[in-house]
């Protein structure tokens, strides 16, 4: 077996990372080869408590022998076959039909894709198409959130709300608007919670007036921030204000859950801590378990029901999307998630982990810890009361993600946020390990940035 460093040097110069920060790739880049459960092992024996489940898919942990044999028995059957034009393939259709079970309300009809710009790329070209069929061809605008991520396709890209996702990359599609989320005028405007949802409802009601209604196919956004910003959880008069708000004027309603969805927040669905139920969900990340690449986007009968006629089909699709084998293997881990009663789990580990976070307030630096269910995020602040930021920005967050690294630990921050989401099957001794060796390395930042 080649050394580390040939394997390293021969991936340097051949591999194009997703991402990529060269700073860290320069440093001494990681080759994992090996997982079990919540841990990894690299190529050289090192041991890794993995606290983001492989970027928030491996939500049943790595190595199930469940999902093994799932995938095995259906490559012994039939390997790969397109779901496409007029065919169908067996796992595709039971996916399908179960998604149907377990998703809210009427969100019953799955459009499987790859991944999760996939998905949203395809929610959002469906929306649109929508209006077209029904000769309201003037709505082709899209509405987005700020600051949240949306994918990395052109389409999704351009509902992105973070400009370092796009500016190297512009001219972005024409049609997208933005939206300040409810957490922007909590925190930048220094407003209570009560006092935020009311004034972000009330400036994303006058951007719908001021752009007409009548030219907007969809407001997209995912219900509880992703890990840029740290999963920050809006309002129930918030949540409901914006569904009111599309039914009112026509506009279907996207919630992007390829990060928050599947039971990591202790519903099947984030969404459903408000009981509000969009015209789309695009779905995605854990919904396989990690195992093979698969994402969805998935409509009510209502939208559903404009593209069953002749020349009205959906005018989109992908060679994979809905690989066979992908769908034998987010059966599986679906299977397992129920099985072990993974969703009411989370809200009971979640808790845990929380109350645990919390004591870390007696740094100085920890200034904002929040979230839902098992998507925590930890801030790091100059200031907690003014929420003054860290100088230099990222400094300490990264300092900190690199000592967890050296300590036996995968931790993800973005700058001095630093953000949670392990496996679903996590235990309260690893919890207690996570947060233990998270507290270790916050407490000697502290001391190192004099930071005391």
């Amino acid at each position: 077996m080649r050394s580390h460093d040939e394997l390293v040097e021969a991936a340097r110069k051949h591999v194009w990372l997703h991402f990529a920060h060269y700073e860290d790739v320069e440093k001494r880049p990681k080759i994992f080869v090996r997982g079990e459960g919540m841990y990894l092992w690299d190529d050289e024996g090192n041991k890794y408590l993995d606290t983001f489940a492989s970027l928030l898919t491996t939500i049943c942990g790595h190595h199930r022998p469940e999902i093994h044999e799932a995938v095995q028995k259906q490559m012994e059957q039939l390997e790969f076959f397109p779901n496409y034009h007029d065919c169908y393939t067996i796992p595709s259709i039971e996916l399908a039909e179960k998604l149907a079970e377990i998703m809210p309300g009427d969100l019953s009809v799955a459009f499987f894709v790859g991944g999760g710009s996939e998905a949203n790329e395809s929610a959002m070209k469906m929306a649109r198409q929508y209006f077209w069929e029904q000769g309201q061809r003037s709505r082709t605008g899209i509405l987005a959130k700020r600051f949240s991520y949306s994918g990395a396709t052109m389409g999704a890209m351009s509902a992105t709300g973070i400009p370092w996702f796009w500016e190297t990359f512009q001219p972005r599609i024409a049609g997208y608007g933005f939206f300040n989320p409810e957490w922007y005028y909590h925190r930048e405007l220094g407003l209570d919670e009560g006092e935020a949802g009311k004034v972000a409802l009330k400036e994303l009601t006058e951007l719908v007036e001021f752009e007409g209604p009548e030219s907007i196919a969809a407001l997209t956004m995912d219900p509880v921030s992703g890990s840029n910003t740290g999963y920050w959880v809006p309002s129930e008069e918030y949540m409901q204000g914006v569904r009111s708000l599309c039914d009112k004027h026509g506009i279907l309603l996207i919630f992007d859950e390829v990060q928050v969805g599947f039971a990591k927040t202790g519903k099947w669905f984030c969404c459903e801590h408000w009981e509000v139920v969009p015209d789309i969900m695009t779905i995605g990340k854990g919904f396989s378990g990690g195992y093979l690449p698969l994402a969805a986007a998935v409509s009510t009968q209502k939208v559903a029901e404009v593209f069953r006629k002749p020349d009205s089909e959906f005018r989109h699709g992908f060679t994979f999307g809905g690989h066979t084998t992908a769908c034998a293997a987010a059966l599986a881990n679906i299977e397992i998630i129920e099985r072990e009663s993974l969703v009411e789990r989370t809200a009971e580990m979640g808790a845990y982990l929380r109350e645990k976070l919390d004591e870390l307030y007696k740094y100085p630096i920890v200034g904002h810890v929040r979230g839902i269910g098992l998507l925590l995020a930890v801030e790091l602040l100059d200031d907690r009361d003014t929420w003054k930021k860290l100088e230099p920005e990222g400094q300490i967050g990264s300092w900190v993600r690199d000592r967890c690294y050296e300590l036996g630990m995968i931790l993800r921050n973005n700058e001095d946020i630093l953000v949670f989401a392990p496996s679903l099957t996590i235990t309260k001794d690893e919890v207690d390990l996570m947060v233990g060796l998270t507290e270790q390395a916050i407490a000697e930042a502290c001391e190192k940035f004099g930071r005391a």
